[in-house]
């Protein structure tokens, strides 16, 4: 399980476009010193940076460096003005960024009576005439010696980067909903206002692709299975690994080649009959794709969203029970082995058999506690998107159940209240679970997409 610890995370180049001026003012050494100090923070975050080395002080030379930086495969920019700039440049940002841009506010010189930078009312100025223009930005103010500071230019680089690979992003549908599940219909007019596309697969269509998976291909992959050290329960036999192995490479290649950025997949009743897909779903998710069971194909995008905004790995969950403060997240098991206790817990995770359709092949394992979590969800309601979270952490289960098990603990919410408001908003049935405390994180990314935030 050490293979699984860390969090799978997108790869984003960006684009540092530092904002000068042509005529001296305010005081230079000190924006000099703030520079010094952004490429030092720069050399700790989890993305490649890549520094222009022209001067930029006027809309042209701006233009120059971004056409630059757009051949070098730069997917996000950071613009900062380590004195105030010219407030011209604006449109150009506008006009040249495909994701919304990261505007860097950086403080004042805390000495002397000269306003040493501006630099807050310079991004204030560009923030304004950037809504004006429709288009959608991050900010971040500090100093780049603060944590805090660095932390939020993450999630805002990461926000930019998710709202650029979601829009216009592929999500697709192998089959329909689960039989009653009416909350997770997806309509492909809703999805388009948020830019993005429904693309259907043939449950008959997608079972031919599993079984046209070669018998060599499939043992090698079952060797990486079992490289994973789970111990492997209630009879399974290697024929059902096989198959697990089958459907994972089958899924697998559907989302790399059609390419779907993210997938739903009705395994009940036709999959389930024979073999569940968990096992393949939970080591999909292990490592990174975006995938859903029962036809959820909102919830798809909920893991896509995580996934892409840095969160890494998303758990989708049943909301089985709740108190006022708790909620018991349960799912029948194909949950990213990140969040799941070890091989080395009291109750290591293992591949066994489905609790109620008693057919392999799924994860049954339990979330680690004390960890910290949102729990959240992206949904659709007549013609509108909707997004709602709540923060928390995993505290010990009441009792384990097979399958993933997990209970949160949410202090700062009336989770009977909540439950209430959000169902009758039409909140469907699988919330997402990520770990870390990310509430404002998608409150910003799905508001810039046009999607209602509800507290």
């Amino acid at each position: 399980m050490k293979k699984c610890t860390e969090h799978p995370k997108p790869a984003v180049k960006v684009g540092v476009l530092f904002l000068r001026r042509k005529r001296p003012g305010f005081l230079p050494e000190w924006g000099e010193i703030i520079e010094k100090q952004v490429k030092a923070c720069l050399k700790t975050v989890p993305f490649e940076i890549y520094f222009p080395a022209e001067n930029i002080v006027d809309s042209t030379s701006l233009m120059s460096v971004m056409k630059e930086c757009n051949g070098q495969g730069c997917d996000v920019y950071v613009v900062i003005q380590p004195t105030m700039a010219d407030g011209r440049m604006s449109p150009v940002l506008a006009q040249m960024s495909k994701a919304p841009v990261v505007l860097w506010a950086t403080p004042e010189k805390q000495d002397g009576s000269m306003i040493s930078s501006c630099s807050l009312v310079g991004a204030h100025t560009f923030a304004s005439n950037l809504a004006q223009s429709n288009h959608p930005f991050n900010f971040v103010y500090g100093s780049p010696e603060d944590k805090k500071t660095v932390e939020a230019l993450e999630e805002a680089v990461y926000r930019s980067y998710a709202q650029l690979k979601l829009t216009g992003a592929y999500v697709g549908m192998v089959g329909y909903h689960a039989p009653g599940f009416i909350d997770m219909h997806m309509d492909p007019a809703t999805l388009s206002t948020i830019d993005m596309e429904l693309m259907h697969i043939g449950m008959h269509e997608f079972i031919d692709s599993v079984y046209a998976v070669s018998d060599e291909d499939a043992k090698k992959d079952l060797k990486k299975v079992q490289a994973l050290g789970l111990e492997v329960t209630d009879d399974i036999t290697e024929d059902d690994l096989l198959l697990a192995s089958r459907y994972y490479l089958a899924m697998k290649a559907l989302m790399d080649n059609m390419p779907l950025q993210a997938l739903s997949v009705r395994d009940w009743p036709e999959l389930s009959a024979k073999q569940w897909p968990y096992l393949a779903m939970a080591r999909l998710a292990t490592e990174g794709y975006a995938i859903s069971c029962e036809g959820d194909g909102d919830g798809a995008i909920c893991c896509l969203a995580a996934y892409l905004s840095g969160c890494g790995a998303a758990y989708l969950s049943d909301w089985l029970e709740h108190d006022e403060h708790h909620i018991t997240l349960w799912h029948g098991g194909a949950a990213p082995l990140q969040m799941c206790q070890g091989l080395d817990s009291k109750i290591p995770p293992n591949i066994g058999r489905h609790f109620n359709v008693r057919n392999p092949a799924v994860v049954n394992a339990s979330l680690k506690e004390d960890m910290p979590i949102t729990v959240f969800r992206i949904w659709h309601l007549n013609g509108q998107y909707f997004c709602s979270a709540i923060e928390g952490r995993t505290v010990k289960p009441k009792r384990n159940l097979k399958g993933t098990n997990g209970l949160g603990f949410f202090p700062d919410t009336n989770i009977n209240d909540y439950f209430v408001r959000m169902i009758k908003m039409g909140y469907s049935h699988h919330p997402i679970v990520v770990e870390g405390h990310k509430k404002d994180h998608f409150r910003l990314l799905t508001e810039s997409m046009g999607m209602i935030f509800v507290d």
